[in-house]
């Protein structure tokens, strides 16, 4: 039976490459100089240090540019709030989404339910899993998806005719 994950996953090469460019840059930009504006990649998580608000808006700013450059969708990043770290520096940390959670899965069943398709979805841990008797059915729930989950940078894996 035809079927199609329905899955949320950055590439994490181009993350990496993108957050270590823009370091460089910020090490050689004239008005970041003699300042604590940095950034860093452990894991799923990017935190940017500065000396004030304004600063971490510049070193999102160049982030969000490298990203797109190396297309990766920026509505993977999910922005905390500004901490204070001691005297007037500042940390933010981006947590880079991986999976679709529960109620969003929970969306899109919903959403594929409520269009009358001849396709079930279902739960598959971090993914949804779409199955159809037919590929235009699945094509045309693809779709919709693109068109309705406007919030969630979906994609579509293991397409199986």
């Amino acid at each position: 039976m035809p079927s199609f994950d329905t899955v949320c996953e950055p590439n994490m090469v181009e993350v990496r490459n993108a957050v270590d460019t823009s370091a460089k840059e910020i090490g050689t930009r004239f008005d970041f100089k003699g300042t604590s504006a940095a950034i860093e990649l452990k894991d799923k998580d990017i935190t940017m240090f500065g000396d004030a608000d304004f600063q971490l808006t510049q070193v999102e700013d160049i982030l969000r540019n490298k990203l797109t450059k190396r297309n990766v969708d920026v509505r993977f990043l999910d922005i905390g709030k500004v901490e204070k770290i001691g005297g007037d520096k500042v940390k933010q940390v981006i947590k880079v989404k991986n999976g679709i959670e529960t109620e969003d899965a929970k969306k899109i069943t919903k959403l594929i339910k409520e269009s009358k398709l001849k396709v079930q979805a279902s739960i598959q841990g971090d993914a949804v899993r779409v199955t159809g008797a037919k590929r235009d059915d699945l094509q045309a729930a693809m779709a919709l998806l693109r068109k309705d989950m406007t919030e969630l940078p979906l994609s579509f894996d293991n397409f199986r005719d």
